[in-house]
C-alpha cells in the first residue's frame, strides 16, 4: 500500500497513515497529499450497516477513491448476496467469518477481485474484520 495504506494492525488498535487527527469522523475527509495521521478506532462510534442487520461498522477513512472500515458481525449475521464492482480487501480480526466456503478466523486475510459474487458470507460466532475497498 502507498502513504495512505495500513501502517500497523494491534489487536484492538489500528495506525493510519494518511487520515484524522482532527478531522470530522462522520464526513470521513479526504487527508491533505504528505500528511500522515493516525486514529484510535477505539475512541470511533459504530454504526449499523447499510447492508445488512446484525452488521455494524466504524468508519475510518477514505483517500484517494478508496475506504477502510472495521466491520463487526453480531453471531448469526449474513450479508447478501452482492457482486464487487471493485476489488475488496478483508483481515479478520477476532472471530470466524465464512466467505466463499471458507472458514475464516484471526489473522486470515481475503480478496475479492472485481465482478466477483458473494452469494453467502456470514458469522455463526459474531467477527470483526477491516475492509478496504473502493468508496
Amino acid at each position: 500500500m502507498g502513504t495512505d495504506g495500513l501502517s500497523r494492525v494491534g489487536s484492538r488498535r489500528i495506525l493510519l497513515a494518511g487520515y484524522l487527527a482532527g478531522v470530522d469522523v462522520a464526513t470521513m475527509s479526504t487527508p491533505e497529499r504528505g500528511f500522515f495521521r493516525s486514529v484510535n478506532v477505539d475512541d470511533l462510534p459504530w454504526r449499523p450497516s447499510t447492508m445488512a442487520s446484525q452488521v455494524f461498522v466504524k468508519d475510518i477513512a477514505v483517500t484517494d477513491g478508496w475506504e477502510m472500515q472495521i466491520v463487526r458481525f453480531e453471531p448469526g449475521a449474513r450479508f447478501p448476496v452482492h457482486t464487487h464492482e471493485s476489488p475488496e480487501f478483508l483481515f479478520i480480526l477476532e472471530g470466524e467469518l465464512v466467505q466463499a466456503g471458507r472458514r475464516m478466523g484471526p489473522g486470515w486475510a481475503s480478496v475479492a477481485g472485481a465482478g466477483t459474487v458473494d452469494d453467502d458470507v456470514y458469522s455463526e460466532t459474531g467477527c470483526v474484520f477491516v475492509l478496504v475497498d473502493r468508496a
